[in-house]
């Protein structure tokens, strides 16, 4: 193990003393077997470590399945693509549409992991678009015995395992939905007023196929809106205002980055050059940062947003910017969109660990009356006691996970400290 692992954004260091880097999955057989001959021996897997704490830690093994080749199986009857857990979301675009295949939602950075990014309920943007988790329609797993399982949508309990956190096993192959591709106009409209957003935010982020909300709380208008329409035509025409705010004719940045880093604005592209927000050959969003994220009925999101509204003066000095965007309802267990539509509010704090470790709960009292949420891989305070109110099925996936891995090989503090896995 070398001091040198971090995750994505240099904040959070890695205290597992060995990481095995797999390059096949006979690799993580291995490596679970090993760990699985050894008296209270414990592993888990790491990614391309978008986690803003120990989530994918555990102070013991880890095994790295990014170096584990793609080798895209598509299936065009099905409607379904299965690739290597650790591919990138960029990369198996890229694939797609070559193809002329597509999947229907993106995060905001195409660098992140397949199974990160859904093992934790990552998601796109738009009131129709569901998270990430919700297109998984097969896994392919390494069990706590090296044993390689499959499970698939329809089995008993599949909706537990998706939004799996590392809890169960190690996820090897992923099966996702697919669609046939598209194109994608991205425009951004400036100083959209808070209160013709408050008052009909549904209307707003239900403008276009995905839309983001961006803000530093301050004042009576948020910076920008970025709109992403799916267009039929290169040449489509889009509107030149949005609730009286201007389109951008010219670059627009975002929390530092440099303008080349974002995606084309103001022309339509294919799916996968428009939907995240960073190009996927460029450095992703600011880079030394933290995130926090919470999950809100969007029904509350007035409310809520209103509420968050009034700390500007604590928050604002901390922030890079916040997105907000909307999120459909799924069935998934442990997803922050569990069975609510949902307005997601997501904070890319300055690298200040201790000012925002001391602004967190006021953002979280804050939103504690309207049930939020927190995202599993960002900074937050909510305990366990609070999660398994939040997370109607959380004690049924902890059933689950104990079930698979009845010893914990793959659980960790964190895990327990949540309340996901026994102690």
């Amino acid at each position: 193990m070398t001091p040198e692992l971090r995750n994505w954004s240099g904040t959070y260091a890695f205290t597992a003393r060995e990481v095995i880097a797999a390059r096949a999955i006979d690799d993580v057989r291995r490596a679970v077997a090993a760990v699985a001959s050894t008296d209270g021996g414990r592993v888990r897997a790491v990614g391309t470590r978008h986690s803003f704490h120990d989530l994918a830690d555990n102070g013991a093994t880890l095994v790295s399945v990014t170096g584990i080749a793609p080798e895209p199986v598509l299936d065009e009857a099905a409607r379904t693509v299965t690739v290597g857990a650790g591919t990138s979301y960029g990369t198996l675009a890229a694939w797609l549409t070559e193809r002329g295949w597509a999947l229907g939602a993106m995060g905001s950075l195409p660098h992140i992991s397949i199974a990160g990014a859904t093992a934790t309920a990552t998601h796109g943007s738009g009131t129709g678009n569901q998270v990430l988790s919700a297109a998984v329609a097969a896994l392919e797993y390494v069990d706590a015995d090296g044993e390689v399982r499959h499970a698939r949508r329809g089995d008993p309990d599949f909706s537990g395992l998706p939004v799996g956190l590392g809890a169960f096993g190690i996820v090897v192959r992923v099966t996702l939905d697919v669609q046939p591709g598209y194109l994608v106009r991205q425009d951004a409209y400036l100083g959209l007023p808070w209160d013709r957003v408050l008052a009909g935010l549904e209307e707003v982020m239900a403008a276009a196929y995905s839309v983001s909300l961006f803000t530093d709380w301050t004042g009576d208008r948020l910076q920008s809106a970025w709109v992403k329409r799916r267009v039929a035509r290169a040449d489509e025409a889009v509107p030149g205002e949005l609730l009286g705010a201007p389109r951008a004719t010219g670059p627009v940045r975002l929390i530092d980055a440099p303008e080349d880093n974002l995606t084309p604005l103001g022309v339509a592209g294919p799916w996968s050059q428009r939907l995240p927000h960073f190009r996927f050959d460029a450095n992703p969003s600011n880079g030394d940062e933290i995130q926090s994220e919470y999950f809100v009925a969007r029904s509350d999101g007035p409310a809520a947003l209103s509420a968050v509204r009034r700390l500007a003066p604590q928050v604002a000095p901390l922030l890079l910017v916040s997105e907000i965007r909307a999120v459909a309802a799924d069935q998934l267990w442990l997803s922050g969109a569990y069975g609510r539509d949902t307005l997601a509010i997501h904070f890319t704090w300055r690298n200040a660990p201790g000012p925002v470790d001391a602004v967190l709960p006021r953002v979280e009292a804050a939103l504690a009356p309207f049930g939020a949420r927190p995202h599993w891989g960002k900074v937050s305070h909510v305990t366990a006691g609070q999660l398994g109110r939040l997370f109607p099925r959380l004690a049924d996936a902890r059933a689950l996970f104990g079930r698979l891995d009845p010893r914990g090989r793959f659980s960790n503090d964190r895990l327990e400290l949540l309340g996901v896995r026994a102690r």
